[in-house]
């Protein structure tokens, strides 16, 4: 699970089920300090991507929400894709990517690999399966990645 502040776990907790509503993943929240003023932020996402109009769609239905429920106020509030090649943390990142190219680097070798290009094949709750080289198979827990990203071909 993401490390959040309380109240960005709060709004996450008041946003998760209404994303869900709309088809959309709550992937993550941030409440941050930057400067003199405060940022709420959550991050949204779907299979096939998002565009603009989900992320102003999502923003006016849960802002009045978060107004109401939140107990504190930020002095600005954004909705976010969170990016083609953020980290992926969390059993529901290796799900909405399966299938899909990743690029993994491990804390330390496993079967004399440390870092390489693979497929995710299967995702549970404690790990997951890739695909590299070939065909050759590697399980890892979560607590083994010191890195996984997507891999983007342009």
């Amino acid at each position: 699970m993401a490390k959040r502040s309380k109240i960005a776990q709060a709004a996450y907790d008041i946003a998760k089920p209404e994303a869900e509503k709309m088809g959309l993943e709550l992937v993550d929240a941030e409440f941050k300090k930057e400067g003199q003023k405060t940022f709420l932020r959550l991050f949204i996402d779907k299979k096939g991507g998002l565009n603009i109009d989900d992320c102003e769609n999502f923003s006016r239905l849960i802002d009045p929400i978060l107004d109401e429920q939140l107990k504190h106020d930020a002095d600005y509030f954004e909705v976010s894709s969170p990016g083609l090649t953020r980290p992926l943390t969390e059993p529901a990142d290796f799900r909405r990517y399966s299938d899909e190219k990743i690029e993994v680097s491990l804390f330390k070798e496993v079967d004399g690999v440390k870092n390489f290009l693979g497929t995710i094949k299967d995702v549970t709750d404690e790990k997951v399966l890739f695909e590299y080289d070939d065909g050759k198979e590697i399980e890892l827990k979560y607590d083994e990645l010191a890195r996984a990203v997507r891999h983007i071909e342009f």
